[in-house]
């Protein structure tokens, strides 16, 4: 595979601490749920990237299929939770809007994007993944 791009982040202080890109371009404190403590946490940070992934990747597989997704909007929503071995799983609702396409467009649009965001085929078949299309 030829690499177009890498970055790199550290973290210190687990969920707790603090994380930041190694640029210095965006950094935030994080805080467990609950907590009372201001700051992020990690899944919300997975939600921010994986949301403006699969929406970009909506706007380049739109123009391949010759659609119009102008005004598209892409909420993700992380959940995490305990397996019944010990450790930890995230869960994944995607929730897309796509004005001015038909149902079926859109449908066919989506799962499209489902196949070339990298956030997708990083997650497949490792976190569940709901999909739910909005089109007018």
């Amino acid at each position: 595979m030829k690499i177009f791009y890498k970055t790199r982040a550290t973290a210190t202080g687990g969920r707790s601490g603090h994380t930041e890109l190694d640029d210095g371009s965006l950094a935030f404190d994080l805080a467990v749920p609950g907590s009372g403590k201001a700051g992020a946490n990690p899944e919300q940070l997975f939600a921010l990237g994986y949301a403006a992934c699969f929406d970009g990747a909506l706007a380049v597989v739109s123009k391949q299929m010759g659609l119009d997704a102008t005004g598209s909007k892409t909420s993700v929503e992380v959940g995490i939770g305990q397996t019944p071995e010990g450790g930890y799983k995230l869960d994944l609702d995607i929730y897309i809007d796509v004005p001015g396409l038909s149902e079926a467009e859109a449908q066919k649009l989506i799962a499209a994007t489902h196949q070339v965001c990298p956030y997708s085929n990083a997650t497949r078949d490792n976190i569940d993944v709901r999909l739910h299309v909005t089109a007018a």
